[in-house]
């Protein structure tokens, strides 16, 4: 389990050197690769490499009326209050849903400096997955951390076109 400190650390320490030049679809399944270049603590010139995938579900509009029955599950009266007000405020959400495929993984030692290691990667991806490829640099302890901050701001990316989307085709 990550301490406060070990999370902070963690997302003050990632940089996303490439970003997929797609964003997250509103209306279908989007996959994207990750290299995810880490130094190891204790090593000098030790870099670690995950590889893997995340997959993101297609967008879900929850209405006020939806929202209100998912807020309200388990919840008391002020939760009751707060739906309440959601729903007079005809305010809507989106919802995204996210798995990191972890089967997809892969890590590979390999003994340069990070700098050197970046570069190998972001030239040794072929032309044609580079626009579904993330190559992020983090840290090696709390690597997950990483990968959910890159995560979260690609949704932050995609949220204006998907409202657009969803806009556009009546739905909200």
């Amino acid at each position: 389990m990550y301490s406060g400190t070990d999370i902070q650390y963690a997302l003050e320490n990632t940089k996303v050197i490439h970003s997929p030049d797609r964003r997250i679809e509103s209306f279908g399944t989007t996959s994207f690769h990750f290299y995810l270049v880490t130094e190891l603590m204790d090593k000098v010139n030790e870099i670690r490499v995950r590889a893997g995938r995340i997959q993101a579900d297609r967008p879900k509009l929850l209405t006020p009326e939806n929202l209100a029955k998912l807020l309200l599950e388990g919840f008391g009266d002020e939760a009751n209050d707060f739906a309440q007000m959601l729903q007079a405020r005809n305010a809507a959400f989106l919802k995204y849903g996210f798995q990191i495929r972890k089967d997809n993984l892969s890590e590979n030692l390999v003994h340069d400096s990070v700098e050197a290691v970046l570069d190998r990667v972001m030239n040794q991806l072929p032309e044609s997955e580079r626009s579904g490829s993330a190559i992020i640099h983090g840290v090696d302890e709390g690597w997950e951390i990483c990968l959910l901050k890159f995560t979260f701001e690609l949704v932050e990316q995609s949220a204006q076109i998907n409202w657009f989307d969803f806009r556009r085709k009546g739905l909200l």
